[in-house]
């Protein structure tokens, strides 16, 4: 019997789902399940717990897709594959309690000994995003909802390239639908600020909606 291939890439969901078109990453990830990615690939849905993505992402991987609503000043529903520059922890807080990616990775460098895996996030634009304390919101947006189809698309296509060869550079990885991605390119993760408007711990928060 031929032993599994060993699990070298993660596609990790991030997003609070009470919170709007935060709750992108998750849907992703629960359309995933009717559509599996190939062997060697671990899809996960971490929802707002950062502790266990800061820990999972000391596993061993070579790469680690995090899958997440970001506002990037596209339309609503637009794709972008983006290379995260992976933070200073010194530079960027910690986070253990909730889901901001800057401060996740922040902790995973200070849990870890060795090197983080190459990280990748493939970023959705939000329609309505939370931006204060306000009642729970669930649902996306219409925007949001259609490019939830067209990201796992986009992950059938970028994961095989991926473990064909985990060091492809981002401007020449593949994406299903380009015409909704902007053009790969490295950026720090911005981790939101400290007085909790962009907090995804929380239960509730307002929102606003994006130009469209």
């Amino acid at each position: 019997m031929t032993a599994p291939p060993p699990v070298r890439l993660l596609v990790a969901g991030v997003g609070n789902i009470f919170l709007a078109d935060d709750a992108f990453g998750p849907e992703v990830l629960k359309a995933l399940a009717a559509r599996p990615l190939p062997a060697g690939v671990r899809a996960r849905d971490f929802g707002i717990r950062g502790l266990d993505l800061a820990y999972e992402l000391l596993d061993g991987y070579a790469t680690a897709v995090l899958v997440d609503a970001a506002p990037r000043g596209h339309r609503p529903g637009t794709l972008s594959l983006v290379e995260a520059d992976l933070p200073d922890p010194a530079a960027v807080p910690p986070e253990a309690h909730g889901m901001d990616p800057a401060r996740v990775l922040a902790l995973a460098a200070r849990l870890g000994d060795g090197p983080l895996p190459r990280v990748l996030v493939l970023a959705c634009e939000p329609a309505v995003r939370p931006t204060g304390d306000e009642d729970v919101m669930p649902g996306l947006s219409d925007p949001v909802r259609r490019a939830v189809g067209h990201a796992v698309d986009a992950l059938h296509t970028l994961v095989p390239a991926l473990l064909a060869d985990p060091a492809a550079p981002a401007g020449a990885l593949p994406l299903s639908r380009p015409d909704q991605s902007g053009v790969p390119r490295t950026a720090a993760l911005p981790y939101r600020a400290a007085d909790g408007v962009h907090d995804r711990s929380g239960a509730a928060r307002p929102a606003r909606a994006a130009p469209s």
